[in-house]
C-alpha cells in the first residue's frame, strides 16, 4: 500500500502513515506532542491542528467554533489522511518540553526568575539528603586476581569469588551462564586484571558482569521519575554520588489520555499496552542519551536504573497488564516488582544493566509516593507531618516513625492544566502567578513569554483573586456586573488575556464551567487530608510540618492555596516546598541499596484508606465545594480577612 507523507509545522518533521490514519496517529508515530486528554475519542477538543494543504475527512464537532474552521481547524484524532498533507500544530496544542525549575529557581520565583530550558545542572537540594550508607545499586570493583598453580587450583569462577570476598562480606554471590562462558578467556586474555560489576539483586549479590582491566572509575546510574504528566531523568555518578545532569520531557502517554484511567482503558485494547509501553520507554532512551552523549558518557557505563512512578506507570513501563487497576477490587499485578535487567523492558543501558523500581503501597498511591516519603524522612520524624502530592489522584500521606496513613484523592486533572478550556501545564508561556489589582490584572508567564495558557498555580492563584475582588461569590459563582465578565459559549467567562496580547491569538479566558472544575479539585484535596486525620484522631493543628511535593508545588502560592481552601489554614512556616521529592528518592535508592531496601519497608508500613467506599466522603465533599468551604471555622485565618472586607 502506499504511504502519504505528513508534514507537520512547525517541526517540518515528515511522517509516512497509510491513507485512512487520523492526524493523531501520525502524530504519535512520529515523536511529536500533541494534547489530547480523551484518548482520541473526540471529547476533550484539545488536540486541534490546522490543516494548510491536502486531502482529508474530518468528523463535525462542536469543539470547533464556525471562525475556527474557517481557518481550517480540525481534531486531529477525528481526522483521517487521504494524500500527502501539510498539518501546522498552533501552540495551545503542542506538547512541549517542560518547565523543571532548580530549587534556587523556585526560591526566586516571586521575582519572577526562572529557568526556561529543560536541562539543570548543579542543583542545588532545598532537603538535607537523608544519611544512608554509599552501596549502589550496581558498584564496579577492580581485581588483581592471582593465576591458578598447581597448589591453587580452585576454579576460574570460585577465585573471582574469592577476591571479591576479602573485600566485601558477601556469604552467596551468584552469576549468569553468559559471564560463566566467557570467563576462562577474558581472565587470561586480561592478564587476570579485571573490573567486576556487583549487582543487588532481589536479595542477593550477582556478580552481573566482567570487563577486562580497569574500568572502576566509570560506573553511572539513572534516576527517573516517571509522572502522568513529565518524565524527569538524572544522570549520577554511582562512584562520587554526584549527579551530572537532570533532563526533562512531557510524558507522551499524555497523547493517549492525561489520566491514568483513561490510559488503562487504551491499555485494555489490542496493542494498546504495547504502545504505552514503547512510547514511554523511548522517551526515558531519548532523555539517557541526550544525557550521555552531553557528557561524553557511554552508555554501557551505565549499569544501573531506578524509576519511580505511580502504580499504573510502573506497570505500563515494565509492560503488565494494568487492567485489574481499575476493576473491582482494584488490585495491582504487583505492588512490589522485582529488580531485572533493564534490557528487558528496552532501556537501553549496559545489556546487563538493572532496573529496580519502588514499590507502590496501594492501587492508587504509587512509588512515587513511596520515594517522596524516603526522601523526606517523614517516616523517621517524632512530630507528625503530612505529604501532599497534588495531581490528579491527590496522595496524601500523614504520619510519624510510628505510623503512617495514606489515601488518594480524585482530584481530576485540572490542577495540571486539563479539562479547563485555557488549561496549560508548566511550560514556557504558562500563566503562572496572576494579581489583580482594581481593574488591573497582573500576570507573569513561565520564561516571561507571551501568555498560551494556564497552568495549575495560575489557576489558583486566578481563583483566589477573583473572590478577593468580589468577581466571584463564595460558590463560586461569576458576577455578571463584573468588569471582564461576559457571555460566552459555555456561559459567564473571565477574560483574562485578550488575543492581541497572547502567543496564540486567542483570548485566554476562565469559564464558570471550569471555575466549578477547579472548587472540585480544591474540595477533594482539602477533604482527603481532614478525612484522614479524623481516621487517626488528630486535629490539624497536631500537624507540625507540611511538605507539598510535585511539580505543582515549584509554582504554589501558599496564601492563595489556602485563601481557596486546597491546603489547610496552618501556620505558613509549617509548609515547605519539596520539589520532586519522587526524583529524589529514586536517586537515593539508586546510590544506596538499603535506601532501596527501605522504601520497601515504608511502602508495607503504610495504611491505605479507600475514600471511594467511605460513606462520609461524599457528604464532607460537597461542603467543600464553596470558597474556602461551607464551615469557615476550619479557615480562621481566612475568616478573619473576609469579615475585614464585608466591614
Amino acid at each position: 500500500m502506499k504511504k502519504l507523507k505528513v508534514t507537520f509545522l512547525p517541526y517540518k518533521k515528515i511522517v509516512e502513515v497509510s491513507p485512512g490514519t487520523d492526524i493523531l496517529t501520525a502524530a504519535v508515530l512520529g515523536g511529536i506532542g500533541i494534547t489530547s486528554s480523551c484518548a482520541g475519542e473526540g471529547v476533550c477538543g484539545r488536540c486541534k491542528v490546522i490543516i494548510k494543504e491536502g486531502n482529508f475527512e474530518t468528523e463535525p464537532s462542536g469543539r470547533i467554533s464556525k471562525e475556527e474552521k474557517s481557518k481550517g481547524y480540525v481534531l486531529a484524532c477525528r481526522t483521517t489522511i487521504h494524500s500527502d498533507l501539510t498539518v501546522k500544530i498552533p501552540p495551545a496544542s503542542r506538547l512541549e518540553k517542560a518547565s523543571i525549575l532548580t530549587e534556587e529557581a523556585k526560591e526566586s520565583r516571586l521575582q519572577g526568575m526562572y529557568l526556561p530550558g529543560v536541562e539543570i545542572a548543579g542543583e542545588v537540594e532545598l532537603l538535607e539528603e537523608r544519611f544512608f550508607l554509599r552501596s549502589p545499586l550496581s558498584t564496579k570493583i577492580f581485581l588483581k586476581i592471582p593465576p591458578p598453580t598447581l597448589e591453587d587450583n580452585i576454579s576460574d569462577l570460585e577465585r573471582v569469588y574469592r577476591e571479591v570476598r576479602k573485600k566485601f562480606d558477601i556469604p552467596l554471590l551468584q552469576t549468569g551462564l553468559a559471564n560463566v562462558r566467557k570467563l576462562g578467556r577474558l581472565l587470561r586474555e586480561s592478564n587476570w586484571e579485571v573490573t567486576v560489576t556487583l549487582g543487588k539483586r532481589n536479595g542477593t549479590t550477582e556478580l552481573v558482569m566482567i570487563e577486562p582491566g580497569d574500568t572502576s572509575s566509570r560506573n553511572f546510574g539513572v534516576a527517573v521519575d516517571i509522572g502522568t504528566t513529565t518524565l524527569v531523568a538524572q544522570l549520577v555518578d554511582l562512584n562520587s554520588g554526584k549527579v551530572i545532569s537532570t533532563k526533562a520531557s512531557f510524558n507522551p502517554q499524555a497523547t493517549f489520555g492525561e489520566d491514568i484511567i483513561t490510559r488503562i482503558i487504551v491499555a485494555e485494547k489490542e496493542e494498546g499496552l504495547e504502545r504505552l509501553h514503547h512510547v514511554v520507554v523511548d522517551t526515558i532512551n531519548e532523555l539517557i542519551f541526550s544525557m550521555a552523549d552531553a557528557n561524553k558518557t557511554a552508555l554501557n557505563e551505565i549499569t544501573a536504573v531506578v524509576c519511580a512512578g505511580n502504580t499504573t506507570m510502573t506497570h505500563l513501563l515494565l509492560r503488565v497488564d494494568p487492567s485489574y487497576l481499575r476493576r473491582e477490587p482494584y488490585v495491582p499485578t504487583a505492588n512490589l516488582m522485582p529488580v531485572i535487567r533493564a534490557a528487558e523492558v528496552g532501556i537501553k543501558v549496559h545489556p546487563r544493566g538493572l532496573l529496580g523500581t519502588l514499590p507502590a503501597p496501594a492501587t492508587f498511591v504509587g512509588g512515587d509516593i513511596t520515594a517522596g516519603i524516603l526522601a523526606t524522612g517523614l517516616d523517621e520524624e517524632k512530630q507528625v507531618s503530612s505529604l501532599i502530592d497534588i495531581g490528579t489522584n491527590g496522595e496524601i500521606v500523614i504520619g510519624n516513625k510510628e505510623w503512617m496513613v495514606c489515601c488518594s484523592a480524585s482530584a481530576g486533572p485540572a490542577f495540571e492544566g486539563s479539562g479547563v478550556r485555557c488549561g496549560v501545564r508548566a511550560r514556557e508561556g504558562a500563566i503562572q502567578k496572576v494579581k489583580i489589582a482594581g481593574t488591573n490584572i497582573h500576570l507573569e508567564t513561565i520564561g516571561n513569554t507571551p501568555p498560551v495558557g494556564i497552568c495549575g498555580s495560575g489557576y489558583v492563584d486566578l481563583i483566589s483573586e477573583l473572590f478577593r475582588n468580589d468577581i466571584i461569590d463564595k460558590a463560586g459563582a461569576l458576577n455578571p456586573n463584573s468588569f471582564r465578565v461576559r457571555k460566552g459559549p459555555e456561559g459567564l467567562e473571565f477574560l483574562v488575556v485578550e488575543g492581541a496580547h497572547t502567543a496564540t491569538g486567542e483570548d485566554i479566558v476562565i469559564t464558570q464551567p471550569d471555575i466549578e472544575n477547579l472548587i472540585r479539585s480544591k474540595g477533594a484535596i482539602f477533604t482527603a487530608f481532614i478525612i484522614l486525620l479524623e481516621k487517626v484522631g488528630l486535629s490539624r493543628e497536631k500537624v507540625e510540618k507540611i511538605y507539598v511535593a510535585g511539580g505543582f508545588g515549584n509554582y504554589l502560592d501558599i496564601d492563595n492555596a489556602i485563601f481557596i481552601g486546597l491546603l489547610p489554614d496552618l501556620p505558613r512556616e509549617k509548609f515547605q516546598f519539596v520539589g520532586n521529592a519522587s526524583l529524589r528518592g529514586a536517586r537515593l535508592s539508586l546510590l544506596s541499596y538499603p535506601a532501596y531496601m527501605k522504601a520497601r519497608e515504608i511502602s508495607s508500613a503504610m495504611t491505605y484508606i479507600d475514600l471511594a467506599t467511605d460513606p462520609e466522603y461524599m457528604d464532607r465533599f460537597i461542603a467543600s465545594l464553596f470558597l474556602p468551604h461551607t464551615d469557615t471555622s476550619l479557615f480562621p485565618s481566612i475568616e478573619k480577612e473576609l469579615s475585614r472586607t464585608e466591614n
